[in-house]
């Protein structure tokens, strides 16, 4: 048992750390139930009059149109993780998510799922705003609040997993099953249906696709476009997160004899103990410690 590392919030929850699947789910239904709440509240507030919530909730996280979109620029980020457009929309994105996010996590890893959605996400919206330069009815956006909901990632991952296995089958019962091309060309034609067939937001779903597809052959030629993420996401849990192997390196050094703070032993725990497993560290690395050994550097640093 790995006692000695340090764990995230996210170990806590059996089988949530290696499913980044699972994790945008969670994290998309749980900002719009926030985004309901929020609704409802001011509407209890106003007394039934949600003015402010369209003018001051909505505007910073969903995508407006390109003359607004200097002074409300963060929201190429937020959009696609927010979806008001009732319960069941919301519902039928994450089944369309699992579903192809599944195929991709399987066959590239979990490590590539969210920087795949947050890349076709700002992609999208990128290709959405641009599309608005087009002059005339051509370039026309939808006359809403702002586009909102995770369809460019969406498009992403069906992209992402027809790139990786065009022969691939996904089995509804044990004995029906449906090829993939059929269910992406399905979803593929939903999508633009419900695009309203504005050419900015069939840009939006062409740019989340077209990133769907370019990441996995990034992939293929060798290249991690997204463990800069990770990267940086460690490198700020290193931060806000005590290292108990420095923690434990720091109150059981060996001290000159006769110190008077020297490491008493307790517990059946001697300091030549300790300092035989910091040595190992220090040789080896942590990861050579047997469970017995950090489990008893874990007991000596809580005493």
């Amino acid at each position: 048992m790995n006692t000695g590392r340090r764990r995230s919030a996210l170990s806590y929850i059996p089988g949530l750390t290696n499913n980044a699947v699972l994790q945008l789910i969670m994290f998309c239904a749980g900002a719009f139930v926030t985004l309901g709440i929020c609704w409802a509240v001011i509407e209890i507030v106003d007394r039934g009059d949600a003015a402010n919530f369209y003018q001051y909730i909505l505007p910073n996280i969903a995508l407006p149109h390109l003359a607004a979109f200097g002074a409300h620029w963060w929201t190429i980020f937020t959009y696609g993780f927010f979806s008001f457009n009732g319960f069941f929309e919301m519902l039928s994105n994450m089944l369309w998510l699992y579903m192809f996010g599944n195929i991709v996590q399987m066959l590239v890893g979990h490590r590539q799922v969210i920087p795949l959605f947050i890349y076709s996400v700002v992609a999208g919206g990128l290709f959405y705003l641009l599309a608005q330069l087009v002059p005339g009815a051509f370039g026309e956006a939808p006359r809403v609040n702002g586009i909102m909901g995770p369809r460019a990632g969406l498009i992403a991952m069906a992209a992402a997993a027809v790139t990786i296995a065009p022969d691939y089958r996904i089995y509804f019962t044990e004995t029906f099953r449906v090829h993939i091309m059929v269910v992406a060309g399905i979803f593929a034609f939903l999508m633009i249906m419900s695009s309203g067939f504005y050419f900015p937001v069939f840009m939006m779903l062409a740019g989340g696709g077209l990133v769907g597809f370019a990441y996995i052959k990034m992939l293929k030629a060798g290249y991690r476009p997204g463990e800069w993420m990770y990267g940086m996401s460690k490198k700020v849990e290193n931060l806000v997160t005590p290292d108990p192997i420095k923690i434990a390196q720091r109150k059981f050094q060996s001290n000159p004899s006769g110190n008077s703070n020297r490491y008493t032993p307790k517990s059946g725990i001697t300091q030549k103990r300790i300092d035989d497993i910091l040595d190992k560290i220090n040789q080896k690395g942590y990861n050579s410690l047997s469970s017995e050994e950090k489990e008893t550097l874990l007991r000596a640093g809580k005493e």
